[in-house]
Protein backbone atom coordinates (compact mmCIF):
# COMPACT_ATOMS: atom_id res chain seq x y z
CA UNK A 1 0.00 0.00 0.00
CA UNK A 2 1.21 3.49 -0.83
CA UNK A 3 2.67 4.93 2.38
CA UNK A 4 0.76 8.21 2.14
CA UNK A 5 -2.54 6.42 1.56
CA UNK A 6 -1.83 4.01 4.39
CA UNK A 7 -1.21 6.91 6.78
CA UNK A 8 -4.38 8.70 5.72
CA UNK A 9 -6.60 5.63 5.89
CA UNK A 10 -5.29 4.32 9.18
CA UNK A 11 -5.10 7.82 10.70
CA UNK A 12 -2.22 7.99 13.15
CA UNK A 13 -2.74 4.64 14.83
CA UNK A 14 0.10 2.71 13.20
CA UNK A 15 3.37 3.65 11.55
CA UNK A 16 5.96 1.41 9.97
CA UNK A 17 9.44 0.85 11.42
CA UNK A 18 11.88 2.20 8.86
CA UNK A 19 13.59 -1.16 8.23
CA UNK A 20 10.19 -2.83 7.73
CA UNK A 21 9.56 -0.65 4.69
CA UNK A 22 11.78 -3.15 2.84
CA UNK A 23 9.19 -5.85 3.54
CA UNK A 24 6.00 -3.77 3.60
CA UNK A 25 6.59 -1.14 0.94
CA UNK A 26 7.83 -2.89 -2.19
CA UNK A 27 10.39 -1.13 -4.39
CA UNK A 28 9.12 2.33 -3.44
CA UNK A 29 9.15 1.56 0.27
CA UNK A 30 12.67 0.12 0.26
CA UNK A 31 13.94 3.12 -1.68
CA UNK A 32 12.07 5.53 0.63
CA UNK A 33 13.74 3.95 3.69
CA UNK A 34 17.17 4.70 2.24
CA UNK A 35 16.16 8.25 1.37
CA UNK A 36 14.68 8.87 4.84
CA UNK A 37 17.88 7.87 6.63
CA UNK A 38 19.98 9.80 4.14
CA UNK A 39 17.83 12.91 4.71
CA UNK A 40 18.12 12.56 8.47
CA UNK A 41 21.89 12.19 8.19
CA UNK A 42 22.02 15.35 6.07
CA UNK A 43 19.80 17.28 8.52
CA UNK A 44 22.05 16.34 11.43
CA UNK A 45 25.02 17.20 9.25
CA UNK A 46 23.80 20.76 8.86
CA UNK A 47 21.83 20.69 5.59
CA UNK A 48 18.62 22.72 5.65
CA UNK A 49 15.56 20.94 4.23
CA UNK A 50 12.18 22.54 4.94
CA UNK A 51 10.25 19.56 3.54
CA UNK A 52 11.69 17.19 6.17
CA UNK A 53 11.01 17.11 9.88
CA UNK A 54 11.76 14.94 12.89
CA UNK A 55 9.34 14.50 15.75
CA UNK A 56 9.94 12.79 19.07
CA UNK A 57 7.83 9.80 20.07
CA UNK A 58 6.73 10.49 23.63
CA UNK A 59 5.69 7.50 25.71
CA UNK A 60 2.43 8.98 26.97
CA UNK A 61 -0.90 7.44 27.83
CA UNK A 62 -3.71 7.66 27.16
CA UNK A 63 -3.93 9.17 23.68
CA UNK A 64 -6.19 12.20 23.56
CA UNK A 65 -7.90 14.03 20.70
CA UNK A 66 -9.14 17.59 21.09
CA UNK A 67 -10.78 19.88 18.59
CA UNK A 68 -13.92 21.12 16.96
CA UNK A 69 -16.66 18.79 15.72
CA UNK A 70 -17.17 19.82 12.06
CA UNK A 71 -20.84 18.85 12.27
CA UNK A 72 -21.83 21.36 14.99
CA UNK A 73 -18.78 23.53 15.74
CA UNK A 74 -18.54 22.36 19.37
CA UNK A 75 -15.33 21.65 21.29
CA UNK A 76 -14.74 18.03 22.31
CA UNK A 77 -12.17 15.59 23.60
CA UNK A 78 -12.05 11.95 22.56
CA UNK A 79 -10.06 8.74 22.78
CA UNK A 80 -9.09 6.63 19.75
CA UNK A 81 -12.69 5.71 18.93
CA UNK A 82 -13.03 9.08 17.26
CA UNK A 83 -12.37 7.51 13.86
CA UNK A 84 -14.83 4.64 14.22
CA UNK A 85 -17.87 4.55 11.95
CA UNK A 86 -19.91 5.94 14.85
CA UNK A 87 -17.36 8.21 16.54
CA UNK A 88 -17.47 8.81 20.27
CA UNK A 89 -16.65 12.36 21.25
CA UNK A 90 -17.15 14.01 24.63
CA UNK A 91 -18.58 17.53 24.67
CA UNK A 92 -19.10 17.79 28.40
CA UNK A 93 -17.83 16.28 31.64
CA UNK A 94 -21.16 14.46 31.80
CA UNK A 95 -20.38 12.78 28.44
CA UNK A 96 -16.99 11.66 29.73
CA UNK A 97 -18.34 10.11 32.92
CA UNK A 98 -21.22 8.39 31.10
CA UNK A 99 -18.81 6.46 28.85
CA UNK A 100 -15.61 5.96 30.89
CA UNK A 101 -14.58 5.18 34.43
CA UNK A 102 -11.62 5.09 36.77
CA UNK A 103 -8.33 6.77 35.87
CA UNK A 104 -9.34 7.19 32.22
CA UNK A 105 -12.45 9.14 33.22
CA UNK A 106 -10.41 11.28 35.61
CA UNK A 107 -7.82 12.14 32.96
CA UNK A 108 -10.37 12.84 30.21
CA UNK A 109 -12.34 15.04 32.61
CA UNK A 110 -9.27 17.16 33.29
CA UNK A 111 -8.50 17.12 29.56
CA UNK A 112 -11.96 18.45 28.68
CA UNK A 113 -11.85 21.14 31.33
CA UNK A 114 -8.33 22.37 30.58
CA UNK A 115 -7.83 21.80 26.84
CA UNK A 116 -10.99 23.81 26.12
CA UNK A 117 -8.92 26.83 27.25
CA UNK A 118 -6.45 26.49 24.35
CA UNK A 119 -8.66 28.35 21.89
CA UNK A 120 -8.75 25.65 19.21
CA UNK A 121 -10.90 27.01 16.38
CA UNK A 122 -10.92 24.23 13.79
CA UNK A 123 -9.61 20.76 13.09
CA UNK A 124 -8.62 17.99 15.48
CA UNK A 125 -5.33 17.64 17.33
CA UNK A 126 -3.95 14.33 18.60
CA UNK A 127 -1.56 14.06 21.48
CA UNK A 128 -0.57 11.97 24.45
CA UNK A 129 -1.40 12.79 28.04
CA UNK A 130 1.87 12.81 29.94
CA UNK A 131 0.52 13.60 33.40
CA UNK A 132 -2.21 15.06 35.51
CA UNK A 133 -1.49 16.67 38.86
CA UNK A 134 -1.48 13.49 40.92
CA UNK A 135 1.08 11.85 38.62
CA UNK A 136 3.88 14.31 39.41
CA UNK A 137 6.50 13.14 41.94
CA UNK A 138 9.61 14.62 43.53
CA UNK A 139 12.38 12.04 43.21
CA UNK A 140 16.15 11.93 43.56
CA UNK A 141 17.98 9.97 40.87
CA UNK A 142 21.76 9.61 40.99
CA UNK A 143 21.92 12.49 43.44
CA UNK A 144 19.90 14.88 41.23
CA UNK A 145 16.48 16.15 42.36
CA UNK A 146 13.80 15.84 39.71
CA UNK A 147 10.10 16.27 39.14
CA UNK A 148 9.10 13.06 37.38
CA UNK A 149 6.11 11.66 35.53
CA UNK A 150 5.74 8.05 34.48
CA UNK A 151 2.76 7.64 32.13
CA UNK A 152 3.73 4.33 30.55
CA UNK A 153 7.15 2.64 30.30
CA UNK A 154 9.54 5.61 30.31
CA UNK A 155 10.06 7.86 33.34
CA UNK A 156 10.48 11.50 32.33
CA UNK A 157 12.58 13.56 34.73
CA UNK A 158 12.96 17.35 34.80
CA UNK A 159 15.41 18.99 37.22
CA UNK A 160 13.46 20.68 40.01
CA UNK A 161 14.84 24.09 39.12
CA UNK A 162 13.46 23.81 35.56
CA UNK A 163 10.09 22.30 36.48
CA UNK A 164 8.15 25.41 37.54
CA UNK A 165 5.67 25.24 34.63
CA UNK A 166 5.14 21.51 35.08
CA UNK A 167 4.40 21.85 38.80
CA UNK A 168 1.87 24.62 38.09
CA UNK A 169 -0.02 22.58 35.48
CA UNK A 170 -3.09 20.40 35.96
CA UNK A 171 -2.35 18.40 32.81
CA UNK A 172 0.60 17.79 30.49
CA UNK A 173 0.11 16.96 26.81
CA UNK A 174 2.45 16.44 23.87
CA UNK A 175 0.82 17.14 20.48
CA UNK A 176 1.95 15.30 17.37
CA UNK A 177 -0.77 15.11 14.69
CA UNK A 178 -3.36 17.43 13.15
CA UNK A 179 -6.48 16.27 11.26
CA UNK A 180 -8.73 18.20 8.96
CA UNK A 181 -11.82 17.34 6.94
CA UNK A 182 -15.57 17.84 6.77
CA UNK A 183 -16.31 14.63 8.74
CA UNK A 184 -14.35 12.51 11.19
CA UNK A 185 -14.33 9.56 8.77
CA UNK A 186 -12.90 11.62 5.90
CA UNK A 187 -10.24 13.47 7.89
CA UNK A 188 -6.63 13.20 6.77
CA UNK A 189 -3.58 13.43 9.02
CA UNK A 190 -0.75 15.94 8.95
CA UNK A 191 2.29 15.15 11.03
CA UNK A 192 4.24 17.70 13.00
CA UNK A 193 2.07 20.14 14.93
CA UNK A 194 2.67 23.82 15.61
CA UNK A 195 1.07 25.01 18.84
CA UNK A 196 2.15 28.62 18.37
CA UNK A 197 -1.47 29.75 17.92
CA UNK A 198 -2.69 27.97 21.06
CA UNK A 199 -3.46 29.99 24.16
CA UNK A 200 -1.11 29.17 27.02
CA UNK A 201 -3.01 28.78 30.29
CA UNK A 202 -0.81 27.98 33.30
CA UNK A 203 -2.96 24.91 33.93
CA UNK A 204 -1.72 23.22 30.71
CA UNK A 205 1.89 22.18 30.15
CA UNK A 206 2.10 21.41 26.46
CA UNK A 207 4.74 20.69 23.87
CA UNK A 208 4.84 19.94 20.20
CA UNK A 209 6.50 16.62 19.45
CA UNK A 210 8.52 18.37 16.74
CA UNK A 211 12.25 18.13 17.32
CA UNK A 212 14.01 21.46 17.99
CA UNK A 213 14.96 23.23 14.77
CA UNK A 214 18.48 22.08 13.85
CA UNK A 215 18.50 23.37 10.28
CA UNK A 216 21.90 24.73 9.35
CA UNK A 217 23.60 23.30 12.45
CA UNK A 218 26.15 20.55 11.91
CA UNK A 219 25.78 18.25 14.91
CA UNK A 220 27.33 15.07 13.46
CA UNK A 221 31.09 14.69 13.37
CA UNK A 222 32.78 13.66 10.11
CA UNK A 223 33.52 10.23 11.56
CA UNK A 224 29.87 9.72 12.53
CA UNK A 225 28.69 10.94 9.13
CA UNK A 226 31.09 8.60 7.32
CA UNK A 227 29.98 5.58 9.38
CA UNK A 228 26.30 6.28 8.72
CA UNK A 229 26.99 6.90 5.03
CA UNK A 230 28.73 3.52 4.74
CA UNK A 231 25.69 1.68 6.09
CA UNK A 232 23.27 3.64 3.89
CA UNK A 233 25.48 2.96 0.86
CA UNK A 234 25.60 -0.75 1.71
CA UNK A 235 21.80 -0.78 1.95
CA UNK A 236 21.60 0.84 -1.49
CA UNK A 237 23.90 -1.76 -3.04
CA UNK A 238 21.84 -4.59 -1.55
CA UNK A 239 18.63 -2.95 -2.76
CA UNK A 240 19.95 -3.09 -6.32
CA UNK A 241 20.42 -6.87 -6.01
CA UNK A 242 16.84 -7.65 -4.97
CA UNK A 243 14.37 -8.47 -7.73
CA UNK A 244 11.42 -6.10 -8.01
CA UNK A 245 9.13 -9.13 -8.21
CA UNK A 246 10.29 -10.46 -4.85
CA UNK A 247 9.83 -7.06 -3.20
CA UNK A 248 6.34 -6.86 -4.68
CA UNK A 249 5.46 -10.37 -3.50
CA UNK A 250 6.45 -9.84 0.13
CA UNK A 251 4.64 -6.51 0.30
CA UNK A 252 1.39 -7.54 -1.41
CA UNK A 253 0.87 -11.18 -0.45
CA UNK A 254 -0.73 -10.89 2.99
CA UNK A 255 0.28 -14.39 4.11
CA UNK A 256 3.94 -14.07 3.08
CA UNK A 257 4.11 -10.61 4.62
CA UNK A 258 2.51 -11.76 7.87
CA UNK A 259 4.86 -14.75 8.17
CA UNK A 260 7.98 -12.62 7.66
CA UNK A 261 6.94 -9.83 10.02
CA UNK A 262 5.55 -12.10 12.73
CA UNK A 263 8.69 -14.22 12.78
CA UNK A 264 10.90 -11.13 12.93
CA UNK A 265 8.89 -9.85 15.87
CA UNK A 266 9.49 -13.11 17.75
CA UNK A 267 13.21 -12.38 17.41
CA UNK A 268 12.77 -8.80 18.61
CA UNK A 269 10.82 -9.88 21.67
CA UNK A 270 13.43 -12.54 22.42
CA UNK A 271 16.17 -9.87 22.13
CA UNK A 272 17.79 -11.97 19.41
CA UNK A 273 19.80 -10.06 16.83
CA UNK A 274 19.55 -11.33 13.24
CA UNK A 275 23.27 -11.58 12.54
CA UNK A 276 23.12 -14.63 10.24
CA UNK A 277 20.47 -13.76 7.68
CA UNK A 278 20.76 -17.06 5.80
CA UNK A 279 20.06 -18.94 9.01
CA UNK A 280 17.20 -16.53 9.77
CA UNK A 281 15.58 -17.34 6.41
CA UNK A 282 15.95 -21.08 7.04
CA UNK A 283 14.48 -20.72 10.53
CA UNK A 284 11.58 -18.74 9.07
CA UNK A 285 10.69 -21.58 6.67
CA UNK A 286 10.95 -24.13 9.50
CA UNK A 287 8.78 -21.90 11.70
CA UNK A 288 6.10 -21.84 9.00
CA UNK A 289 6.31 -25.66 8.74
CA UNK A 290 5.98 -26.06 12.51
CA UNK A 291 3.13 -23.56 12.74
CA UNK A 292 1.07 -25.44 10.16
CA UNK A 293 1.96 -28.84 11.61
CA UNK A 294 0.71 -27.75 15.03
CA UNK A 295 -2.58 -26.62 13.47
CA UNK A 296 -2.86 -29.87 11.49
CA UNK A 297 -2.29 -31.99 14.62
CA UNK A 298 -5.07 -30.10 16.43
CA UNK A 299 -7.66 -31.00 13.77
CA UNK A 300 -9.85 -34.03 14.33
CA UNK A 301 -10.89 -35.07 10.82
CA UNK A 302 -8.68 -36.28 7.99
CA UNK A 303 -10.50 -33.98 5.58
CA UNK A 304 -9.66 -31.02 7.78
CA UNK A 305 -6.04 -32.13 8.07
CA UNK A 306 -5.82 -32.49 4.27
CA UNK A 307 -7.19 -29.01 3.68
CA UNK A 308 -4.76 -27.49 6.16
CA UNK A 309 -1.86 -29.44 4.64
CA UNK A 310 -2.78 -28.09 1.19
CA UNK A 311 -2.70 -24.59 2.68
CA UNK A 312 0.73 -25.35 4.06
CA UNK A 313 2.03 -26.47 0.67
CA UNK A 314 0.62 -23.36 -0.99
CA UNK A 315 2.10 -21.08 1.67
CA UNK A 316 5.57 -22.59 1.29
CA UNK A 317 5.61 -22.56 -2.53
CA UNK A 318 6.97 -19.03 -2.63
CA UNK A 319 9.98 -19.92 -0.48
CA UNK A 320 11.95 -21.60 -3.29
CA UNK A 321 15.71 -21.20 -3.65
CA UNK A 322 15.52 -18.12 -5.91
CA UNK A 323 13.09 -16.26 -3.66
CA UNK A 324 14.98 -17.30 -0.54
CA UNK A 325 18.13 -15.70 -1.99
CA UNK A 326 16.23 -12.46 -2.49
CA UNK A 327 14.78 -12.76 1.00
CA UNK A 328 18.24 -13.11 2.54
CA UNK A 329 19.33 -9.97 0.69
CA UNK A 330 16.24 -8.15 2.02
CA UNK A 331 17.24 -9.17 5.55
CA UNK A 332 20.80 -7.97 4.89
CA UNK A 333 19.42 -4.65 3.67
CA UNK A 334 17.25 -4.36 6.78
CA UNK A 335 20.33 -4.90 8.95
CA UNK A 336 22.27 -2.13 7.21
CA UNK A 337 19.32 0.23 7.74
CA UNK A 338 19.22 -0.77 11.42
CA UNK A 339 22.97 -0.10 11.84
CA UNK A 340 22.57 3.38 10.36
CA UNK A 341 19.41 4.00 12.39
CA UNK A 342 21.08 3.13 15.69
CA UNK A 343 23.93 5.55 15.12
CA UNK A 344 21.43 8.29 14.32
CA UNK A 345 19.34 7.40 17.39
CA UNK A 346 22.34 7.68 19.70
CA UNK A 347 22.98 11.15 18.37
CA UNK A 348 19.34 12.23 18.62
CA UNK A 349 19.04 10.95 22.20
CA UNK A 350 22.07 13.00 23.22
CA UNK A 351 20.35 16.15 21.90
CA UNK A 352 17.12 15.64 23.87
CA UNK A 353 16.37 18.12 26.63
CA UNK A 354 14.41 15.93 29.08
CA UNK A 355 16.05 13.08 30.96
CA UNK A 356 14.55 9.64 30.38
CA UNK A 357 14.83 6.57 32.58
CA UNK A 358 13.19 3.22 33.11
CA UNK A 359 12.34 2.09 36.61
CA UNK A 360 13.52 -1.28 37.89
CA UNK A 361 13.25 -2.99 41.25
CA UNK A 362 16.88 -1.95 41.80
CA UNK A 363 16.38 1.71 40.93
CA UNK A 364 16.46 3.80 37.77
CA UNK A 365 18.33 3.07 34.56
CA UNK A 366 19.03 5.59 31.80
CA UNK A 367 17.23 4.92 28.51
CA UNK A 368 16.69 6.81 25.28
CA UNK A 369 13.47 8.36 24.05
CA UNK A 370 10.79 5.97 22.83
CA UNK A 371 11.95 6.90 19.35
CA UNK A 372 11.46 9.43 16.60
CA UNK A 373 9.31 9.89 13.52
CA UNK A 374 10.77 11.02 10.20
CA UNK A 375 8.25 13.12 8.25
CA UNK A 376 8.28 14.09 4.59
CA UNK A 377 5.91 17.04 4.21
CA UNK A 378 5.92 16.71 0.41
CA UNK A 379 4.22 13.31 0.61
CA UNK A 380 2.89 13.47 4.20
CA UNK A 381 4.70 10.18 4.74
CA UNK A 382 5.98 9.20 8.17
CA UNK A 383 8.08 6.30 9.48
CA UNK A 384 9.22 5.24 12.94
CA UNK A 385 12.89 5.35 13.89
CA UNK A 386 13.01 3.25 17.05
CA UNK A 387 15.63 1.05 18.73
CA UNK A 388 13.39 -2.01 18.72
CA UNK A 389 15.65 -4.12 20.92
CA UNK A 390 15.74 -1.48 23.67
CA UNK A 391 12.08 -0.57 23.28
CA UNK A 392 10.98 -4.23 23.23
CA UNK A 393 13.01 -5.09 26.31
CA UNK A 394 11.61 -2.14 28.21
CA UNK A 395 8.06 -2.92 27.12
CA UNK A 396 8.01 -6.64 27.80
CA UNK A 397 10.56 -7.22 30.55
CA UNK A 398 9.12 -8.01 33.97
CA UNK A 399 12.14 -6.23 35.43
CA UNK A 400 10.91 -2.88 34.12
CA UNK A 401 8.18 -1.30 36.27
CA UNK A 402 5.52 0.44 34.19
CA UNK A 403 3.66 3.58 35.16
CA UNK A 404 0.53 1.69 36.14
CA UNK A 405 2.45 -0.79 38.32
CA UNK A 406 3.97 -0.59 41.79
CA UNK A 407 7.32 -1.88 42.99
CA UNK A 408 5.60 -4.73 44.82
CA UNK A 409 3.88 -6.21 41.77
Amino acid sequence: MNLKRHIQEAKNTHMVHIEDMVIDGGVKGARAAIFALRDLRDMLGGTTNDSKEITVKWDGAPAVFAGIDPSDGKFFVAKKGIFNKNPKVYKSVKDVKADTSGDLAAKLTVAFQELSKLGIRKGVYQGDIMFTKKDLKNQTIDGQKYVTFHPNTIVYAVPVGAAKEIKAAKIGVVWHTYYQGSTFESMSASFGVSIAAFKKPRSVWQKSASFPDISGLATLTKKETDEITTHISNAGKLFQKISAGALKDVSTDKDINLFINTFRNTKVRAQSEISNTTKHAEELVQWIHDRYDKEIDALKTQAGKDRKNNSKIAALQWFNDANKADLVTMFDMQNELVYAKRKLLTHLDNMDSINTFVKTKDGFRVTGAEGYVAIDHLTNGAVKIVDRMEFSYNNFSKNIIKGWETESR
